[in-house]
């Protein structure tokens, strides 16, 4: 296939009266000079581009889920440590174990915007097993760590580095498929977290058999998974691509990987920060309720993912059971996340399968608060496993803002959003309410029910907004809108996803 010279591309924003594009070389979705260095275009064959899907899936799902796996795995080893004795060995009390759960998202909140920024300054694979190398190697010094102020450090420096993942993976997602793809894609990669809760659960299980004199079980087992998490880091960087145009894919295989993305209307990458995109991402009030929906369902996540095990264990149950319940629970939250993310794509309807999951939390608080039977209340926790929102709402966050700065600060926000959650979440369980937490089951079932009403006020908001643009009478399309760096409020063809 022959190319030409690269043209001088200048296109900055449609004027929303006229229709008009003014040019600004800088402004342009980089996917853009890319189909244009092609001389004819390719006809895109549907055999042709479910294979090429197939192929997309095999290079690009594993390295997402190998990250998001050691993600879930790497933060929630604290939770496993604390019933193994961390708490007695670093002469900490249950009041400062909330605490230490905390700092992670504090430093998580923290550092999201500027690695937002360095997101899309850096070539983002690159960046990404960076970030992975190093949080691997602060994981693994745990194992030397003896007191308390040592895990409290080490802990937020861990939630600095693993700040990118998240917004790193929603963003490789958005690049690779299409809107009606990506639900099930980000469920894919999801739902190794519910492998990393059912790995966590065996790993603790099996280190408790481990009776050393220098170091304790859960000393080994921060080592193992941090020497682990950095040969996984040097993967990344050595073969993960980082956007379609430098993949190892063939010529003909790029253009229709980046051709067929057109009907996202979101781009695939822009490295010029522009901030009046980020301005409108703080002003946008679809992505502020968004933000807000994300704040009160990871309450429930910071409380589950740190004390989880210690529930079980509260209910009756022994530490070993509670390891092996863990891994059950982890395969339930596997199979909710296929599965709903499945329908999400399938059916196009994000908010509509979130209204039908609030309630179902509700009644699985309710259960774990006012059931005072230990085999009810673990059922309650197996009913919250089946509430896995989190996948959707990083799609429908995916699916619903365009302009590559606007995109990466909605994920900054998005996970801003899931770090205050999930430092109010731990802040419930006070040690005056142990071993049952009455006040913190309560405080989830108050979320649950906050975020049924806020999907709901975001579901008529976005239905409302397309129906103005469907009679707004916009002109006919300009070409190739789709790849240029325009946000979803600048480009009137934008139609938002439910």
């Amino acid at each position: 296939m022959t190319t030409k010279n690269e043209t001088s591309i200048n296109i900055d924003r449609r004027d929303m009266e006229t229709g008009t594009v003014s040019i600004n070389s800088r402004a342009v979705d980089d996917a853009l000079p890319f189909l244009q260095s092609y001389d004819h275009a390719i006809l895109l064959d549907e055999d042709a581009e479910k294979a090429l899907v197939k192929k997309i899936d095999w290079m690009v799902l594993p390295f997402l889920s190998v990250v998001a796996f050691l993600q879930f795995l790497d933060k929630s080893l604290l939770s496993y440590a604390n019933v193994m004795g961390l708490e007695k060995d670093t002469h900490s009390d249950a009041a400062q174990f909330s605490y230490l759960a905390t700092a992670f998202y504090v430093a998580y909140f923290i550092f999201e915007l500027p690695s937002g920024y360095l997101i899309q300054r850096l070539p983002l694979a690159k960046y990404l097993g960076a970030n992975v190398i190093v949080w691997g190697i602060i994981l693994s010094i745990n194992s030397g760590s003896t007191n308390y102020g040592s895990i409290v450090a080490l802990r937020a420096l861990l939630g600095a580095f693993e700040s990118v993942v998240t917004p790193g993976l929603i963003l490789i997602t958005t690049m690779w498929y299409k809107k009606s793809e990506q639900p099930l894609r980000i469920g894919i990669w999801f739902c190794s977290t519910g492998l990393a809760r059912a790995a966590g659960g065996l790993g603790s299980f099996a280190f408790q058999h481990y009776h050393g004199r220098v170091f304790k079980s859960w000393q080994i087992m921060f080592l193992v998974c941090g020497l682990v998490t950095i040969v996984a880091g040097i993967a990344v960087i050595l073969f993960f691509p980082d956007n379609p145009m430098k993949s190892r894919l063939s010529a003909t295989e790029k253009y229709i990987a980046v051709e067929r993305l057109r009907t996202n209307m979101t781009g695939i990458e822009n490295k010029h920060f522009r901030p009046r995109q980020m301005l409108e991402a703080f002003t946008d009030l679809r992505v502020i309720m968004l933000a807000l929906l994300f704040t009160i369902a990871s309450e429930v996540n910071g409380a589950m993912g740190n004390y989880q095990a210690t529930l079980i264990n509260g209910f009756g149950y022994t530490s070993e059971q509670s390891a092996l319940l863990s891994i059950a629970l982890g395969f339930v939250g596997l199979a909710a996340a296929l599965i709903l993310s499945y329908l999400a794509g399938r059916y196009n309807n994000r908010t509509l399968i979130l209204i039908f999951l609030y309630p179902l939390g509700v009644a699985g608080c309710g259960l774990m608060a006012y059931s005072h039977q230990k085999h009810a209340e673990l059922g309650g926790i197996f009913m919250l496993e089946l509430v896995s929102s989190t996948p959707l709402i990083y799609s429908l966050a995916a699916a619903n803002c365009s302009g590559h700065t606007k995109k990466i600060t909605v994920n900054a926000m998005m996970l801003m959003s899931f770090s205050i959650g999930n430092i109010i979440g731990p802040l419930t369980f006070t040690g005056a309410t142990a071993p049952a937490y009455i006040p913190a089951k309560i405080a989830m079932m108050a979320a649950f029910a906050a975020a049924e009403v806020i999907v709901i006020i975001l579901r008529i908001l976005l239905q409302l907004e397309n129906k103005r643009r469907r009679n707004s009478g916009v002109a006919g399309h300009v070409k190739d809108s789709e790849y240029m760096n325009l946000t979803d409020k600048e480009n009137p063809e934008f139609k938002y996803s439910l």
